[in-house]
C-alpha cells in the first residue's frame, strides 16, 4: 500500500487491492483455524460438509461466527491487521469480522440463498465511505472466490435496497448481523437483491493466497460464486470507514443505494 489517503481515493474510484499477506493477517487466519477446528472436532475443515450434518454444520460455525463478531480479542486482531497494512489508526472505525462460509452445493440450499446474490456493501446501510477488507484462510482458486463486475461500479442496478432499513435488522439484538444465528433467517429475513435479471457486464474474478489482504469498496457491484468442489471455503472480513470522509461526504458514487439507517453507528473505533 503507498499512503492511506491515496489508497482510499483509488478504491473510492473502483480500484481493487490484492495485498501480500502480513504477520497479521496469518495469525488472525491461523486463530480463525484453529477456532474453527476445535468447534468442528475436525482437523481438516475444510471437508466438514462430509462429517457434519447440516444442522450441526450451523450451529457450531454460528458459535465461531459470534466469537468473531464479539469478543475483544477479535477487534484487537483487525486493529492490527489493519495497522500492518499501514493504516493509522485514529480516525477509522470498523465493523467486526464475520467468518464467511461457502459450502460444496451450498447454492442449492434455499437457507443459503442470500449468500449467493448479486449486491453492493452499501445496500445494507453502510457508508460510501466504506472499505471492505477480506482475507481467506486458504489459497483459493478463482472458482472458489466471488467476482466483480467492475461496469456496475458507477452504472446503476434495478435493486430493492430501500427494503432495508438498519434499525429493524438489529432490533431484536445481533443475530441477523452475525449470521448463521438462526436456520430460519435464511428463509425469513429480507435480503437487498437485484430486480429482474440485469446485464451486469463483465465478471472479473480472481484467485488468491492464504491471508492476502483483498481492499475493495463497499460499492462495488459482486457476487460469490457457487461452488462444487467437494470442499468448504472459508474467509474472513470486515469494513473500515474513514470518519472523516464520511463526514466530509467522500466515497464512492451512490448510484442506487436506497437502504435506511447507519450501520456506522454500531462501528467500533480504531483505538484501543
Amino acid at each position: 500500500m503507498t499512503d492511506w489517503a491515496s489508497t482510499r481515493r483509488a478504491l473510492y474510484a473502483g480500484e481493487r487491492l490484492l495485498l501480500p499477506p502480513t504477520d497479521a493477517s496469518l495469525e488472525a487466519v491461523d486463530a480463525a483455524r484453529a477456532l474453527l477446528a476445535r468447534e468442528l472436532g475436525l482437523d481438516d475443515v475444510r471437508r466438514a460438509h462430509e462429517r457434519l450434518s447440516p444442522e450441526a454444520l450451523f450451529e457450531r460455525i454460528g458459535r465461531v461466527r459470534r466469537a468473531l463478531f464479539l469478543e475483544p480479542s477479535w477487534h484487537d486482531r483487525v486493529r492490527d491487521v489493519i495497522a500492518a497494512c499501514g493504516v493509522e489508526p485514529g480516525g477509522v472505525a470498523f465493523d467486526p469480522i464475520r467468518l464467511r462460509v461457502v459450502s460444496h452445493r451450498g447454492h442449492e440450499n434455499p437457507r443459503a440463498k442470500a449468500v449467493y446474490l448479486a449486491h453492493r456493501d452499501t445496500w445494507y446501510a453502510h457508508s460510501q465511505s466504506v472499505i471492505t477488507w477480506w482475507i481467506p484462510l486458504d489459497d483459493l482458486p478463482e472458482e472458489e472466490t466471488f467476482v466483480f463486475y467492475p461496469e456496475r461500479f458507477d452504472r446503476p442496478v434495478p435493486n430493492e435496497s430501500e427494503i432495508f432499513e438498519y434499525g429493524a435488522w438489529v432490533r431484536e439484538g445481533w443475530d441477523l448481523k452475525i449470521g448463521w444465528q438462526n436456520r430460519d433467517h435464511g428463509l425469513k429475513a429480507k435480503y437487498p437483491g437485484v430486480i429482474g435479471e440485469p446485464d451486469p457486464g463483465r465478471a472479473e474474478g480472481f484467485a488468491c493466497r492464504r491471508g492476502e489482504n483483498l481492499l475493495f469498496s463497499g460499492a462495488q457491484f459482486h457476487q460469490t460464486r457457487p461452488q462444487a468442489r467437494d470442499t468448504t471455503r472459508y474467509s474472513l472480513d470486515f469494513r473500515v470507514v474513514c470518519l472523516a470522509d464520511h463526514e466530509a461526504g467522500l466515497g464512492a458514487p451512490n448510484v442506487d443505494n436506497r437502504s435506511r439507517g447507519e450501520a456506522l453507528t454500531d462501528y467500533v473505533r480504531t483505538e484501543r
